[in-house]
């Protein structure tokens, strides 16, 4: 029995300690900047107020909420030099992430179905992406994250003795803490497994098959300008999807393959805060709608 867990850091070489942290700083100053501007920029230019930039807006609002609930313990670690993280914030920072992943998951799905909607059937788009169905989209996606991760939580939180007060990460999540139990991790592998990994698999399935029938939309286009600003339409959203979804694969593959701390520190920081930097980054760069109505809100403040 234990009354509090000790997060190792990003690095164990005391000499990078400094280095990294305003590395880890850097990046998610980036990142929060990003997705801050987005959210911004969609409140409060009327251009944006479509169905593609509320889920936008949704998606950064997750990405700022995931890179704040874990690297924050970074930040926390260095100011004050202490480590410890006591059970109860540990299981609400293990709950808050895994809820925030399955979150982006369902988003990224839903904006896969927009896109679909907007190529495939452009003179139905506003009736059927209607305000309420954009907003009910997005509750059942907060909402269902959220239940998704009670029962791994309540898992996790019933486990009674440990080899190892130290996590083998730089925040508390589900594999790192199974990995030092002694106590029996039958029913979380299973939950894991089964549910977990079956709803993860279906909304890349439902994200793959849009991405189907939208290939198949613009391959019956007649004119190669039509095509190209069809596949311009979803580049942004397809770099995202490729982008979460291998980080993903590559933060699992690193942590159940038996690799050391190193590989998957890297890949769990990459997923949690690089991604969520570069997030904002690509729909910008590639988004005339978004540069448009940055200008034109530089303008506005310019000209006072």
């Amino acid at each position: 029995m234990i009354k509090g867990f000790i997060l190792h850091g990003i690095s164990d070489i005391p000499e990078l300690h400094l280095l990294t942290f305003l590395l880890v700083l850097l990046i998610y100053l980036l990142g929060l900047t990003g997705n801050v501007a987005i959210v911004l920029l969609v409140c409060l230019d009327v251009h944006l107020h479509t169905p593609m930039y509320f889920f936008l807006t949704n998606l950064s609002l997750i990405d700022i909420s995931s890179s704040t609930t874990t690297l924050h313990r970074i930040f926390i670690a260095f100011a004050t030099q202490n480590n410890n993280v006591p059970p109860l914030a540990c299981m609400a920072q293990l709950y808050i992430f895994c809820s925030l992943m399955s979150n982006e998951l369902s988003i990224l799905a839903v904006m896969s179905y927009d896109r679909y909607v907007a190529i495939c059937r452009p003179l139905h788009y506003h009736t059927i992406m209607s305000r309420r169905l954009c907003g009910l989209m997005a509750l059942v996606s907060w909402v269902f994250g959220f239940i998704e991760m009670v029962p791994t939580v309540v898992f996790v939180s019933q486990f009674t003795c440990y080899i190892s007060k130290e996590i083998d990460h730089y925040f508390c999540d589900v594999l790192p803490i199974r990995d030092i139990t002694c106590s029996d991790t039958s029913l979380l592998d299973l939950y894991i497994l089964s549910f977990g990994n079956i709803n993860m698999s279906i909304l890349l399935l439902l994200t793959i098959t849009s991405y189907i029938f939208i290939i198949k939309c613009i391959l019956r286009i007649s004119s190669s300008a039509g095509r190209r600003k069809a596949f311009y339409t979803c580049s942004s959203h397809i770099m995202v999807v490729v982008m979460f979804y291998s980080s993903i694969f590559l933060q699992y593959v690193a942590t159940v393959s038996g690799s050391n701390m190193g590989s998957n520190v890297f890949f769990s920081l990459f997923n949690t805060s690089v991604v969520p930097m570069l997030n904002p980054l690509i729909y910008s760069l590639k988004n005339k709608d978004v540069k448009s109505a940055l200008r034109r809100k530089l303008n506005f403040c310019g000209s006072k």
